[in-house]
């Protein structure tokens, strides 16, 4: 496994969050919007299929929030916590540009 210091980072924050929230905190949380500066930042989509693959070429057909390691739900939730956007969740069939299923 390579590590990064991007990965670090991510790993760091992901600790942090995890502590600082709990599950019965997100079940509340708003959902991210397409249209959020930080989503748009990032290339969130809420269905990963409408991805610009020419935009994001490292987009790859079956990656998407639930499968990706910065998702704080279950496989089977159809919106879940993430750590790189706080309280505000992210749809499971979504996909931004942090993908990571380190």
């Amino acid at each position: 496994m390579k590590n990064s210091r991007r990965g670090f980072l991510l790993f760091s924050l992901g600790i942090g969050s995890s502590l600082a929230l709990s599950r019965i905190a997100l079940a509340d949380a708003a959902k991210l919007s397409e249209a959020d500066p930080k989503a748009q930042a990032v290339g969130y989509k809420e269905v990963a299929a409408t991805v610009d693959k020419s935009k994001y070429p490292a987009y790859v057909a079956g990656q998407n929030c639930s499968n990706c390691s910065l998702f704080q739900g279950k496989g089977s939730d159809a919106w879940g916590g993430c750590l790189l956007f706080g309280n505000e969740q992210v749809a499971a069939t979504g996909w931004c540009s942090s993908y990571s299923n380190m």
